[in-house]
């Protein structure tokens, strides 16, 4: 469910934790932060750029700071520091993209998400960008009527329910020849845009990917979250390509969350199957799916981590329980119809694998180990898996 972390992160203190943003060149002297919060989960930049996380306790007071996060920190901060002791960038510049863009956030009854995210997307420098609200099946009018109090933003109502269709909607209706995709419960940096587009200099880049960060970590099931993963798929730049990477597991290279298309995609590999993904039985998986078909076709992905958002992870443990077995179902999903609809062999291995994992995660669990999720969460993984082949045959059904 994510990137793999150091010992020292895996040690999450249960409590509300605050969210840092620090410029390791400049540290403060001192971390304004509520008194509630005993640790906090820190984004390390250097000049400016995302190159690492790491956790700091905040309730031992004689610990330095700097020691205390070098202490969590992996080898992708301490190669970006190296590069900066030494004076080397190996980064590209943060200049305009050259490719008309259009920035695309589908969205279903979350006003007061989609005006954070908006908003960020209005502090970017890029003012000339296309910005498209698809609102998906509304169950109200409120989304429309705070767009129209807004400037730059084009509003699309799409009325067929589904997080892909709202997506290829977005696709039809964007003028740009990149459209980049965003959540209206996550809130892009100000270089997000520009990060996400440069990535596509080559012509067989069809999809960019980017990090994304906890927006708030308040709750036990938000710091559970980000604990396991989360979004996060490292802090080191890697192009993906079926050479290199199995399509099957094509979800290593991100999230819908974070995401820019090559709109010619559309004509290459499809649109996004409108059986994935929110709003269908499958829970989830559209972007996973996406992926996977734009690998198989010989084309590439590049995940770059500098193109960095934030988002509001699921508060309760319940919401999470519903995310979490809704990943396993679009897993499994994406397996039955890479192997029942594609004839890809390779996609029962994978489901041995993820069987053999899952029981071993249960047992675990059940026992009461320590760096594994509770029984419940485990259950609700296992018990998504089993029964996401059926539920993808329905959203099959649904969708024809």
């Amino acid at each position: 469910m994510g990137a793999t972390h150091s010992e020292a992160e895996r040690d999450w203190p249960p409590v509300p934790m605050a969210v840092l943003d620090l410029e390791m060149t400049d540290l403060p002297d001192q971390l304004q932060i509520s008194e509630k919060c005993r640790a906090g989960l820190a984004l390390l930049r250097v000049r400016g750029r995302p190159c690492g996380q790491a956790v700091v306790r905040l309730d031992q007071p004689d610990n330095p700071l700097l020691p205390t996060i070098l202490a969590g920190a992996d080898s992708a901060f301490w190669e970006a520091w190296l590069r900066c002791r030494l004076g080397l960038d190996a980064s590209y510049a943060d200049r305009p993209s050259t490719m008309s863009v259009s920035v695309a956030v589908c969205t279903r009854d979350r006003p007061e998400d989609l005006k954070r995210c908006i908003d960020a997307l209005l502090r970017m420098p890029d003012d000339g960008q296309e910005i498209l609200v698809i609102d998906n099946a509304p169950s109200s009018d409120a989304t429309a009527m705070m767009i129209q109090q807004m400037s730059r933003i084009r509003y699309v109502r799409e009325d067929r329910p589904g997080l892909n269709v709202a997506r290829n909607r977005a696709l039809e209706e964007a003028r740009g020849e990149l459209v980049l995709f965003t959540d209206d419960d996550a809130a892009p940096d100000p270089l997000w845009l520009r990060r996400l587009a440069r990535n596509f200099d080559d012509p067989l880049v069809l999809a960019s990917t980017g990090l994304t960060m906890a927006l708030e970590l308040s709750s036990a099931a938000q710091i559970d979250f980000q604990r396991y993963g989360g979004f996060v798929r490292g802090f080191k730049r890697v192009v993906y390509d079926a050479a290199e990477h199995d399509p099957l597991l094509a979800w290593h290279a991100g999230a819908g969350v974070n995401m820019a298309i090559r709109r010619s995609a559309v004509q290459l590999v499809g649109s996004f199957d409108e059986a994935f993904d929110a709003g269908t039985p499958t829970h989830a998986g559209g972007d996973s799916e996406m992926f996977r078909r734009i690998l198989s076709a010989g084309y590439r992905i590049v995940y770059d981590p500098e193109a960095l958002n934030w988002h509001r992870h699921r508060k309760s443990a319940d919401e999470l329980r519903r995310q979490l077995f809704g990943y396993e179902v679009a897993g499994a999903s994406l397996l039955t119809k890479a192997f029942f609809v594609d004839g890809d062999i390779g996609a029962l291995r994978e489901a041995v694998r993820w069987l053999k994992r899952e029981i071993r995660f249960l047992f675990r669990a059940v026992l009461g180990r320590p760096n594994v999720p509770s029984f419940s969460v485990s259950f609700a993984r296992f018990s998504g898996g089993l029964v996401g082949p059926f539920l993808y045959l329905r959203s099959r059904r649904q969708v024809r």
